[in-house]
């Protein structure tokens, strides 16, 4: 495998480039004086905000190994990353072997924490073997573990009911440690510059406290300034209505899975990871609910 290199020298491929995670790792990376690469889908505004910071931009399709080798070309570390969507087993394997190829010094492969060859997700279930797939190949790895991201607060099955003043997810008294896409982006671009330490380990990443959403609630109603409860329904109901808004199937499949899972402690647990790879404390759920009030908050009429 390709020897380590000086930050300053080092070149760094940054998959999901215009999203929630990789968006973030572009610009922290940058700020690092890493040489970025970025790889999108189709070049658009996105894309051509991140050409505006520094970035490289090349497009290509995880799918599709012939576009994916050609940007780990000189590259001495590479960010994976999949959406909760068909497909994340081959464009893993895609990628471990342009990186095998490409002789990539590290891999950082975002998985989540409730990655489980035993549950009933679909999505779950995949990013184990994913995980499994990173170690066979020999590519030195990092996996990330996250738990939910807070940005699910803003998502279209979630939003219209908080906009209402209702959390509304079926979790019973599971607890997690909700992190935002900002913090886990900063935290990648870290281990992006300097993965040494953690070569070969399964990194967890939490936010700021671990909680239950009751306690989730309370603390959305003080930093909102208005009253947001939370509403429990039964996971079968729950799915129910994501189906009736619109939500894929494989999403659909993905929560009801791992919304057991979380019921049953999976997502539990707190870790100080964030802080002690970027040197600041993760975003708690009050400041990503204030820094997104206009958006959490009924419409004006």
């Amino acid at each position: 495998m390709g020897t380590p290199t000086s930050a300053k020298s080092r070149k760094v491929l940054i998959t999901g480039a215009t999203g929630d995670t990789g968006r973030v790792a572009v610009k922290e990376s940058l700020e690092r004086g890493l040489t970025v690469r970025a790889l999108v889908h189709r070049t658009d505004s996105r894309s051509a905000a991140l050409e505006e910071l520094g970035a490289e931009v090349v497009t290509g399709d995880l799918l599709d190994i012939n576009t994916v080798r050609p940007a780990m070309e000189g590259v001495d570390a590479a960010y994976f990353v999949w959406p909760v969507q068909p497909g994340l087993i081959h464009a893993a394997v895609n990628f471990a072997q342009a990186a095998k190829e490409a002789d990539v010094s590290t891999v950082i492969n975002l998985s989540q924490r409730s990655a489980d060859r035993f549950s009933t997700s679909d999505s779950c279930r995949d990013s184990f073997i994913v995980e499994q797939v990173f170690d066979w190949s020999g590519v030195p790895v990092v996996h990330l573990r996250p738990t939910f991201f807070l940005e699910w607060l803003l998502y279209p099955w979630q939003l219209p009911y908080l906009q209402q003043g209702v959390l509304r997810m079926p979790v019973g008294k599971g607890r997690h440690a909700p992190i935002a896409a900002e913090d886990q982006g900063r935290a990648i671009a870290a281990l992006l510059e300097k993965p040494e330490e953690y070569v070969g380990t399964t990194v967890p990443l939490s936010g700021l406290v671990e909680m239950d959403h009751e306690q989730m609630a309370a603390e959305l109603s003080d930093a909102l300034g208005r009253e947001i409860v939370f509403q429990d329904p039964p996971i079968p109901e729950y799915i129910k209505s994501l189906e009736e808004m619109g939500v894929p199937p494989y999403v659909r499949q993905h929560f009801a899975g791992a919304m057991a899972d979380y019921q049953n402690g999976h997502m539990s647990g707190w870790d100080d990871n964030v802080e002690r790879l970027t040197g600041r404390k993760p975003l708690s759920v009050g400041e990503f609910a204030r820094a997104h009030a206009d958006v959490l908050n009924p419409p004006s009429s």
